[in-house]
């Protein structure tokens, strides 16, 4: 069928896949944005990949979104995945634009989604690491998203680069959408300081080290533990605050036995107060493999912290002066004697202007999608 631009004056119902609506990177990014933009005009809804509860599901449903469910691709259930997203795709017609953030099975249900009449978007939250069967066999999978979609997001150009090409990343059809927050949030408390670090039996003086990401092998917390183990040999009242959850809790645990930290660091699991959490630290270290554009990051830079980070991350995550990139070849040792520079205090500044500056503001990025949105809308023929 022709498909045709018009402007809406209803209520627009825009369809999000995602695997879970967990308290990723990914999923916090959308839901800030959901938060902010008007839901007289754009309303979101879901598509899951699991029957698990998300964490964000409740406030969804009261925002007045939607959550419906497809099988997870797994690469054999073809035929399966197909005829759920066919039924659905043919029982919802109300869903004139499908915005994908899962990248595995895009070109799947945004072929399907494209083929019924629907623009279609395909989201880039992530870079590729570096090897792996698995990961190859899922780019294998997302290779013909380039062909299918009708627009393409990413967090950064480096994201859109390893996920689309140079070919789609020089065209009008790419744009890069901030992982944006609203960085008034996020301007240092010195109250909050001390609430969190007296809540967590920290010391008002003590040297907090903090890292906020779930717990997998990209975010590389393992390297992390050996570079806090260097930092105690020089400050024996240092804390190591972990924020997050996720399957390498176990090794992680049993690695800071073996360091013999178990004193020394403090796991918050998955909190909603970042804010005041990074309030409490004093300097922020991800020395994670890969990233698309970390939210933490940005969120880090706005509280004030001095960040160090790998320096194969995007220098697009570098929106202040406050962050130094190290390669993770240099030893644990080396990053802890760059961490230790700031270890006998500093002064705080409020970063929100920067932050604004750079084109991280919710409120920009809210207004930006839903223009998007609004040009780009299909009416139902």
């Amino acid at each position: 069928m022709e498909r045709v631009k018009h402007r809406n004056n209803g209520t627009m119902r825009i369809l999000h896949v995602i695997g879970k609506m967990g308290r990723g990177g990914a999923e916090s990014m959308i839901m800030n944005l959901y938060r902010q933009i008007d839901k007289s005009k754009v309303q979101f809804d879901f598509m899951v990949h699991t029957a698990e509860k998300g964490a964000y599901d409740e406030e969804i449903r009261k925002m007045g979104g939607r959550l419906y469910y497809v099988p997870r691709f797994n690469g054999i259930n073809f035929i399966e995945y197909n005829k759920a997203w066919n039924k659905f795709l043919k029982e919802h017609q109300e869903h004139r634009i499908v915005h994908g953030h899962i990248g595995s099975s895009a070109a799947i249900y945004l072929g399907l989604a494209h083929k019924a009449g629907r623009f279609t978007i395909a989201h880039s939250h992530n870079t590729f690491a570096m090897g792996g069967l698995r990961e190859n066999i899922w780019k294998i999978y997302s290779f013909p998203t380039r062909f299918v979609a009708d627009y393409y997001f990413g967090c950064s150009r480096k994201a859109g680069m390893d996920r689309y090409g140079s070919r789609v990343v020089r065209s009008h059809k790419f744009f890069i959408l901030h992982n944006a927050i609203d960085p008034e949030n996020y301007v240092y408390s010195e109250n909050s300081r001390y609430d969190i670090r007296e809540e967590l039996g920290i010391d008002k003086d003590s040297f907090v080290v903090g890292h906020i990401g779930r717990m997998d092998k990209q975010k590389n917390h393992d390297f992390l533990l050996d570079i806090f183990s260097e930092i105690i040999k020089t400050r024996s009242d240092a804390k190591l605050l972990l924020v997050g959850d996720g399957e390498q809790k176990k090794n992680l645990n049993k690695k800071i036995d073996e360091l013999n930290l178990g004193s020394n660091v403090i796991m918050t699991g998955i909190r909603t107060d970042i804010p005041k959490l990074l309030s409490a630290m004093d300097v922020f270290v991800f020395p994670s493999f890969y990233e698309g554009l970390s939210v933490a990051m940005i969120e880090a830079q706005a509280s004030g912290l001095p960040i160090f980070c790998t320096n194969t991350l995007s220098s697009e995550s570098k929106i202040t002066e406050l962050v130094e990139f190290i390669s993770l070849d240099e030893s644990a040792r080396h990053w802890a004697e760059k961490v230790l520079r700031y270890s006998e205090g500093y002064v705080r500044k409020n970063m929100s202007q920067e932050v604004n500056r750079a084109g991280y503001d919710i409120h920009q990025t809210a207004e930006q999608l839903s223009h998007f949105y609004k040009e780009h809308w299909i009416p139902l023929i």
